[in-house]
C-alpha cells in the first residue's frame, strides 16, 4: 500500500525544499493563472496568494535546462502553474461536485459537465503539482512576444487537448510536439491528455503532497 504524506514545506530548523524558479532562471516567463481569475473556477485558488512558480530544487534545475534549449531556438517557456498547495486541489475536488455558478465553462470545459472532470482525468484528488515537480507551461516566440499556437488554450478540458490529437491544425500539433521534445530532453515526462502538463521523471518527493500557501 502506498502512503501519501500531506506535509508543510519544512520542519522547524530545516531548509525549505521549494525554490522560486525565477531566481535560477530570471528570463523565465510566468502567468500563474490560479493566482488570478482566468482559470476554470473563475477566482484565485486556495493557497495562491502570490503568482510565483515554486518548485523542488531538482525540478527548478531541469526547468532551467529546458529554458536554455527553448531560448536557443528563439523561444521561451511561459509557466501557467508550478507547485500547487493541496488545499487548492481539495478546493477543485469540492468544486466538481458543487453547484456554484460556472462563469468559465464556455472557455475551459464547454463540452463537458464539471461533475465528469475527475473521472475523465482532468482534475485529480492528488495532483503531481502538490509534489512540487510538475509544471503547466507553453512556448512563446521571443521575437513577437506571443505564445505559439497549441490548438487549444491551457487547461482546456477536452480530448482536443490530448497532445497528439488529430483534431487540431497540424502546425499547432507540431508546436505541441516541440514543447514535448524540449521538456523530455530536460528530464520531464508528459501527460498524454494535457499538452501543457509535465512531471520531472526523477521527482524528489514522489509521495509527499505539500500544503503551504504560496506567498512572498
Amino acid at each position: 500500500m502506498l502512503l501519501f504524506i500531506i506535509a508543510p514545506l519544512s520542519a522547524p530548523g530545516e531548509a525549505n525544499p521549494l525554490v522560486n524558479a525565477q531566481t535560477r532562471t530570471p528570463d523565465l516567463l510566468t502567468d500563474i493563472r490560479y493566482a488570478g481569475s482566468d482559470n476554470f473556477i473563475g477566482r484565485p485558488a486556495a493557497g495562491y496568494q502570490a503568482p510565483l512558480c515554486l518548485l523542488s530544487e531538482a525540478a527548478s534545475r531541469a526547468l532551467n535546462q529546458a529554458q536554455e534549449v527553448a531560448m536557443s531556438q528563439g523561444l521561451s517557456l511561459l509557466m501557467y502553474d508550478c507547485y500547487r498547495p493541496q488545499r487548492a486541489v481539495d478546493e477543485f475536488v469540492a468544486w466538481v461536485s458543487g453547484t456554484s455558478p460556472e462563469p468559465m465553462k464556455a472557455k475551459y470545459y464547454p463540452s463537458l459537465e464539471r461533475s465528469s472532470l475527475i473521472d475523465l482525468g482532468y482534475i485529480a484528488r492528488k495532483s503531481g503539482h502538490s509534489r512540487a515537480s510538475t509544471v503547466d507551461l507553453t512556448l512563446v516566440d521571443r521575437e513577437i512576444a506571443q505564445p505559439l499556437d497549441m490548438g487549444t488554450p491551457w487547461d482546456f478540458f477536452d480530448p482536443m487537448s490530448h497532445t497528439e490529437s488529430a483534431d487540431i491544425d497540424p502546425a499547432a500539433r507540431d508546436n505541441r510536439l516541440l514543447l514535448r521534445e524540449i521538456m523530455m530532453a530536460s528530464g520531464f515526462k508528459p501527460y498524454y491528455a494535457e499538452w501543457w502538463h509535465f512531471t520531472l521523471a526523477d521527482e524528489p518527493y514522489p509521495q509527499t503532497y505539500f500544503n503551504v500557501t504560496i506567498d512572498k
